[in-house]
């Protein structure tokens, strides 16, 4: 086709630009008309995709997905970023013959204006009460009778099955696509999507993991025993790899591993790769327990029918799955194409997911000791920053994001950062999941500027997520120094809050945004969010945020969430603390802020509160005392005191020198003026 070879010469252009050193994707590379030709014919490539279906498509969706229901994806499955050009880690795209849009939330605003050409793209502010929902825009936009497509491996069945009753009511009807069309229309464009990862699996070994993999099982089985079904087949790809004791390397910044895995009454099926699975694997899961089948990634629908159809014959149990597997996995497993009657399946929320959120103590333990040493390299990386900036030293956002890498590789057990490092300088930082680009200009860290740095790191006991926003001449102005501690006020108020045990994290979200409210300000994001162990820095199903989340089980001691209130004035700065915590039992005897206050225990509920595990110290200058309350004060004076014991030592011991007495300065105590 014609559009094959337009658009393959503009690919070829940015390809030359990329060897040159212009980069691919950044704005400089090629003009605005071509960028607009591109997206235009990429559009053209799927409409023309979805008129040809046996059944012509009035609406096509993409969203942001793999088969897993992964938060990360991996290249070849990020079909929205291509056929967009929005790259942000969340948002869903529909197509229809006229209109192009992209549902995204509030953290990702200001990202899809700069990324998109808006004569092609609509943006649909899914934050705003006023914006209507997909269901609700496809239902009124579309004609009686339309017919909407996705493919089934892409949108999990909690998502298909409101949207399969909306479109029924409505007299439209929701169709599975066999093959995705955004994949056959890059091959048609001479741009096909690249292979999918296939990188070693790599054993965790137990001294890690507190708990073999046989252990987990026996205790997956007991709860198969108690739903009387006959598997559970696991799909989310943290789950598979918790379950395990495995790790990999298929998705950036998540050690995860493209599989599925089947626990049946009598064996363990891991569907990855051929099905040839590394000999370390086998011998450790031996070790602990695990007689492991391997079969290929591919073979998983196929087994499931043949599982359904056996099932079906017992005629007494079904299949378990989590309500976040795709609707091709829900299909195959109930046996829908193969059976005149398919199987009633148990679909609701993984064990796994409720298992792996409360960590062991050998987990907490890393937790605690892979904290300290990213708090020494993000330490040493601040005093390194300002110490380059005051001297007159251009350091670009760029090449801030590098130089922590290279403070953390020092550290034991590091592997790896946990996601793509937010280092926005200036008004960048007001961008809330803000990437700077290596290929285009460069935007350097400002002597007068505000700078928010958000990062992390994958240690083998541990992930750790951590912000911290800093002025970078300590200078700040009223305003700035205000939203500075009315952000720190809120964080404070969540990490020093006692509540019951099992109450849901979205009661806790108001504590972190009260004082922000008293004068008119609010941030488009949750406050917290779970984080996996040596695992995906964004776990569920529980966290705190102003929208409920659906599976929250209610918080328990032994949980790991993040703390993260902020504020962001667009076009100016941004400002967002970060610390991680975990959730524990609280007494009257408890070290804890607020132990002594406690008359009860919640009528028999039990208390919790939570430990800062985060050890980096706030900006000072950046704090004004006089909005702090005397309890606050003496909060975070005992914070920055708990972080000079706990790194001083170790800086001392390696005789870094320099790094301690800029930690000794930051963490002096703080009297009101």
């Amino acid at each position: 086709m014609f559009i094959g070879k337009s658009v393959g010469k503009l690919l070829k252009i940015c390809i030359v630009n990329a060897v040159n050193g212009r980069g691919a994707a950044s704005k400089t590379s090629i003009g605005i008309s071509d960028r607009r030709e591109m997206s235009l014919q990429k559009l053209t490539a799927l409409r023309t995709l979805m008129a040809s279906q046996p059944t012509a498509l009035a609406a096509y969706i993409v969203p942001t997905a793999d088969a897993h229901n992964s938060e990360y994806i991996a290249p070849v499955d990020a079909r929205r970023e291509w056929l967009s050009g929005f790259t942000g880690s969340a948002g869903t795209a529909v197509v229809t013959a006229t209109a192009a849009l992209v549902w995204t939330d509030g953290r990702y605003y200001t990202q899809f204006e700069k990324e998109t050409d808006p004569v092609i793209w609509t943006l649909m502010k899914q934050s705003l009460p006023d914006t209507p929902t997909m269901e609700k825009w496809l239902t009124s936009n579309l004609t009686e009778g339309a017919t909407v497509g996705v493919d089934p491996f892409v949108m999990s069945r909690e998502t298909w099955s409101p949207l399969q009753t909306a479109l029924t009511k409505a007299n439209m009807q929701l169709v599975a696509v066999p093959k995705n069309l955004v994949d056959e229309a890059r091959i048609q464009l001479n741009d096909p999507s690249p292979d999918r990862p296939h990188n070693p699996i790599i054993p965790l070994p137990l001294k890690y993991t507190g708990k073999p993999a046989g252990e987990k099982i026996k205790e997956l089985r007991g709860k198969m025993a108690e739903k009387n079904v006959a598997a559970l087949v696991v799909t989310a790809l943290d789950e598979i790899a918790y379950t395990l004791n495995l790790r990999g390397s298929d998705i950036e910044y998540n050690p995860v591993f493209f599989s599925y895995l089947v626990i049946t009454t009598n064996s363990v099926v891991l569907f990855w790769g051929d099905g040839k699975l590394p000999s370390d694997a086998v011998q450790q899961l031996a070790d602990e327990g695990v007689q492991l089948e391997g079969r290929g990634y591919d073979e998983i629908v196929t087994y499931l029918q043949q599982l359904a159809l056996a099932e079906a014959g017992d005629g007494n149990r079904s299949l378990w799955l989590s309500s976040d597997a795709s609707e091709a996995i829900h299909t195959a497993a109930a046996g829908s194409d193969v059976m005149e009657k398919p199987l009633n399946l148990v679909s609701e929320v993984s064990p796994v997911a409720l298992m792996k959120l409360i960590k062991n103590d050998v987990e907490l333990q890393g937790f605690r000791e892979c904290h300290i040493r990213d708090g020494i390299a993000v330490v040493r990386f601040f005093k390194w920053l300002h110490d380059e900036v005051d001297s007159g030293a251009t350091i670009t956002e760029v090449e801030a994001a590098e130089k922590l890498l290279e403070f953390r590789k020092e550290e034991a057990d590091f592997v790896g950062p946990s996601f793509e490092t937010i280092a926005g300088a200036g008004a960048n930082g007001a961008i809330i999941h803000y990437t700077a680009s290596k290929d285009g200009p460069q935007t350097p860290i400002r002597a007068g500027e505000m700078f928010l740095l958000d990062s992390g790191g994958q240690y083998k006991d541990g992930t750790t997520d951590i912000t911290r926003t800093r002025h970078m001449s300590s200078s700040p102005t009223p305003e700035q120094r205000d939203a500075f501690t009315r952000v720190l006020k809120g964080q404070m108020m969540i990490g020093s809050a006692l509540f019951p045990q099992g109450v849901k994290g979205n009661v806790l979200d108001s504590f972190a945004r009260k004082s922000l409210w008293d004068v008119g300000y609010d941030y488009a994001h949750g406050t917290g969010h779970g984080v996996g162990h040596f695992l995906n820095v964004h776990e569920g199903p529980s966290g705190v945020s102003w929208r409920p989340y659906p599976h929250d089980p209610g918080l328990k001691p032994g949980q790991v969430l993040s703390n993260e209130p902020g504020y962001y004035k667009v076009g100016e700065y941004g400002i967002r603390h970060e610390d991680l915590v975990v959730t524990v039992a609280v007494s009257k005897d408890s070290d804890h802020p607020r132990a002594k206050h406690l008359l009860g225990d919640m009528d028999g509920r039990g208390v919790l509160g939570f430990e800062t595990i985060t050890l980096v110290p706030n900006q000072r200058e950046c704090i004004d005392f006089n909005l702090l309350d005397d309890s606050e004060l003496s909060y975070l004076n005992s914070y920055h005191k708990r972080v000079l014991d706990t790194l001083g030592p170790i800086l001392k011991s390696r005789n870094l020198v320099d790094d301690l007495e800029w930690l000794e300065k930051e963490c002096k105590p703080i009297y009101r003026e």
